[in-house]
């Protein structure tokens, strides 16, 4: 199996890696996984010993290996393991969940996320910039002994009635889903005001008293000697305001869903291992892989 995204890579052992730039994020990280259900010895930090210069590995049980021997154990494409040493030597640490139970894997990591994982895409982009190189840093590693058409570290030599053991292994594609965060869209609703101005024409009535002396004769028409009164009221018109609210547009927001095809294309590698006799007689029995099968 291999699954690659940002963050992460699940090699053929069924093994998540993620990358952390500082060390109290890894062991949150650590301490989640164990919560979720994942065994403490299924999950390892390596990270590079201040005191040797050398990767100190924290596992349940298990001493420091050294920082080549360390990387060795992940069954990783050589690429990806310059890539993590170079962060180890730059002062990250490696979280590796192994042997985990699969339905775990998007548990695992979405805690590997939360937890502030880094894009090791970018940052490789960044140590390129400053002169960095895979190659010499995958030479780095061949020179510690490591061979990389095998996958095991050096050749060793059987001593008397003593075995050693070659796993064959083969890997097998799993593609996951995760839920990824596009973006979000909000529409806040505010109230402002907007000063405005109108003219308006306004009617003042007002009551005017004369008083004025006058010399002549009464006339038959007027009513002298009656009591009358005489009212007059002065009116004025002022301005009146009123509001009338009106609605002149509408904003929704709707969720939609779809569902789209995807082809993902990886490459999955298994190991072949090639039997060389040279004793007299040849091997007697073997299969069609070049083991001998007893």
């Amino acid at each position: 199996m291999s699954y690659t995204d940002q963050n992460y890579t699940a090699s053929g052992s069924n093994t998540i890696t993620a990358f952390f730039d500082d060390r109290l994020e890894a062991d949150r990280a650590v301490a989640r996984l164990t919560e979720a259900g994942i065994s403490r010895e299924s999950v390892r930090v390596i990270a590079e010993s201040s005191a040797a210069g050398t990767a100190g590995t924290t596992t349940s049980g298990e001493e420091h290996k050294g920082f080549w021997a360390s990387l060795a154990d992940l069954f990783l494409p050589d690429e990806d393991r310059s890539v993590y040493a170079e962060g180890i030597r730059r002062g990250g640490y490696l979280v590796t969940v192994s042997g985990y139970p699969l339905d775990l894997h998007d548990r695992a990591l979405d805690i590997l996320d939360d937890e502030g994982s880094i894009d090791l895409d970018e940052r490789t982009k960044a140590w390129e910039s400053e002169g960095w190189s895979r190659s010499t840093a995958s030479d780095s590693f061949a020179a510690s002994g490591y061979d990389r058409t095998r996958g095991t570290a050096g050749v060793s030599t059987l001593e008397a009635s003593g075995e050693d053991v070659i796993p064959v292994v083969e890997e097998e594609l799993r593609v996951g889903k995760r839920d990824v965060n596009n973006g979000r869209v909000r529409v806040r609703s505010y109230v402002t005001e907007t000063p405005v101005r109108e003219n308006v024409s306004l009617r003042d009535e007002n009551v005017e008293i004369t008083r004025r002396s006058v010399d002549r004769p009464l006339t038959g028409t007027e009513n002298a000697f009656v009591d009358r009164t005489i009212e007059a009221e002065e009116h004025r018109e002022e301005a009146v305001v009123s509001k009338d609210a009106r609605v002149i547009e509408e904003i929704s927001l709707r969720k939609t869903a779809e569902q789209r095809e995807e082809t993902i294309s990886d490459s999955v590698r298994k190991t072949e291992v090639e039997v060389e006799d040279e004793r007299t007689g040849g091997l007697g029995n073997v299969g069609s892989s070049g083991l001998r099968r007893d």
